[in-house]
């Protein structure tokens, strides 16, 4: 019973402390059973009725707290993995108390525009989020009945992604990089530029060009401290920030920690979508990080190791990541994945990409070569596939050329790297006119399809006019991928402002780069200038 001689405000705020609070049924028990330690795990004995992924509360002797989660139950034992590390933890004076409930996330919108480390604690000197809702981190699985099938686009503002390997909302593809190659800054210019197709002359609605309708949610793992003040910096030079939500995991960081970042990603990006109805982006690097985890965490467990040392669950495990995505019946919302991975020794078939093609929608490959010649984005659309692209293009999402020219550029790319090829063994006099023909596409597609400015973004639209005008090298008769109908309606169409602005500035670039060569190569030190090395 209240005290009466509290005034109304007190008594108001005393019933809203008393509303909030968590209260427990079950006491809370206090173990001092640590029988091992191993890596980031803890092995406790004598535990009773321990659940599978309970957090648990770690009391050190210094009277410092960690955080920990269950991971297998064997009788009355448990091991617990702490997410700060098992460094200090004694075996005799430290105190683990169990929680009864698995870890949840405060949600709120006023997520939008804040960072956070791996654990979801603020880190960008502002205040805590007030929580609208406390999720699990792990989401619950989706009734594949209730799913609906991914359709409509979103516009990434790269050319080669968005006419030649188009993403659906709901989709997860992710993009295959490897050490040293760009895959930063395109994951930043993605996030950038990134948004719903505004088709000309739609209303804005939920569904199509309504930037209040898209968020990014953004969870790096395992990055350093240049990376990290990369992303940072570039989000809040740009803007971008004010849609994002970014959780950073950096490499100094607990390793245990990655495990837990993706899922908060996506705890986040479930509610934005499903509660509040947004359209959401989720980009997860890397995944190999993750995956480097998981082993670690195996090989402590004492688990018989798969391919490579990987756990033989590591399928199942990335599958609870990459199933979140999609799009649900009933909710106006959906959420799209782009995991960013690097593939050991750029080799494709290593587990970690292998195991990813297996549950994912396509991919997107980051090439070599093509970054060795300073193509950027240096995206090799042959190897890239996007397996529900024909449902997010079209006339009623893009254009009705859409399918047609993107069908095109990979014949005629295709037909000209066989031309390249032929040309390094037989020489460019035995070609045939065809042949030339197919190497110029080549390197005009190349340089002004392929390549583009870090901080340019071009809509579908603008990709599909330079496609057409790199098409135009070719006569009609070559085009055998695009219908008479479409042909005819574009082949003589003239490209928009945006477009030609667009192939001025490329061709000025490319004049200045070859007359700034020329220069080089005629410049001849004298005889009595040159200095002995």
């Amino acid at each position: 019973m209240a005290d009466p001689r509290m005034s109304d405000q007190e008594l108001f705020a005393l019933n809203a402390k008393a509303a909030v609070k968590n209260y427990s049924v079950d006491p809370r028990l206090d173990y001092r059973t640590v029988s091992a330690i191993n890596g980031p795990l803890v092995v406790l004995d004598k535990v009773r009725f321990p659940s599978y992924n309970e957090i648990v509360s770690l009391t050190l002797p210094d009277g410092s707290k960690r955080g920990g989660q269950v991971l297998e139950v064997s009788g009355d034992k448990a091991i617990v993995q702490v997410f700060e590390g098992t460094s200090g933890i004694d075996v005799k004076d430290t105190h683990i108390e169990f929680t009864g409930s698995s870890m949840k996330l405060p949600v709120s919108e006023d997520m939008l525009g804040r960072i956070f480390n791996g654990s979801g604690a603020p880190v960008d000197k502002g205040p805590k989020v007030f929580a609208e809702d406390y999720l699990d981190i792990n989401g619950s699985p989706i009734n594949p009945f209730s799913r609906v099938y991914p359709e409509e686009m979103i516009q990434t503002g790269i050319s080669t992604i968005d006419t030649m390997n188009s993403i659906a909302r709901g989709q997860k593809i992710p993009i295959f990089s490897a050490a040293g190659l760009p895959h930063n800054e395109i994951a930043a210019q993605i996030c950038r530029q990134a948004g719903l197709v505004k088709r000309p002359g739609a209303q804005k609605g939920v569904h199509d060009g309504h930037e209040d309708n898209f968020s990014i949610v953004f969870a790096a793992m395992g990055v350093n401290m240049e990376t990290a003040r990369f992303f940072k910096n570039d989000f809040e030079s740009n803007g971008s920030l004010d849609r994002v939500t970014l959780f950073l995991n950096l490499a100094n960081d607990p390793t245990i920690e990655r495990i837990i970042t993706p899922r908060l990603a996506l705890t986040t990006a479930e509610y934005y979508a499903y509660q509040l109805e947004k359209h959401v982006l989720v980009v997860l690097t890397d995944m190999t990080s993750y995956a480097d985890a998981l082993r670690e965490v195996s090989a402590a467990r004492e688990e018989v190791p798969g391919r490579r040392g990987y756990p033989g669950y590591m399928y199942t495990d990335l599958s609870t990541i990459y199933e979140r995505a999609g799009r649900v019946q009933g909710r106006n919302g959906s959420i799209t994945q782009i995991p960013i991975l690097t593939m050991p020794n750029d080799d494709m078939t290593h587990p970690i990409p292998d195991l990813t093609g297996y549950i994912t929608e396509g991919q997107i490959y980051v090439d070599r070569q093509l970054h060795n010649r300073q193509i950027y984005p240096p995206i090799n659309v042959l190897p890239s596939l996007s397996r529900l692209m024909k449902s997010a293009i079209g006339a009623k999402h893009t254009r009705g050329d859409h399918g047609d020219v993107s069908n095109q550029l990979y014949a005629n790319y295709a037909i000209g790297r066989d031309a390249a090829a032929m040309k390094a063994v037989v020489g460019e006099e035995a070609l045939s006119a065809e042949d030339k023909l197919s190497l110029e596409f080549l390197d005009k597609f190349e340089h002004q399809f392929v390549a583009q400015g870090a901080y340019e973004t071009r809509t579908i639209f603008d990709s599909l006019d330079i496609a057409w005008s790199l098409l135009r090298i070719m006569p009609k008769e070559m085009l055998n991928r695009i219908s008479p109908k479409v042909i005819k309606e574009y082949y003589a169409r003239k490209p928009s402002k945006s477009t030609r602005g667009a192939q001025q500035q490329q061709q000025q670039q490319e004049e200045a780069s070859k007359k700034d060569k020329d220069t080089r190569d005629s410049v001849v030190p004298e005889e009595g200038k040159l200095v002995d090395a």
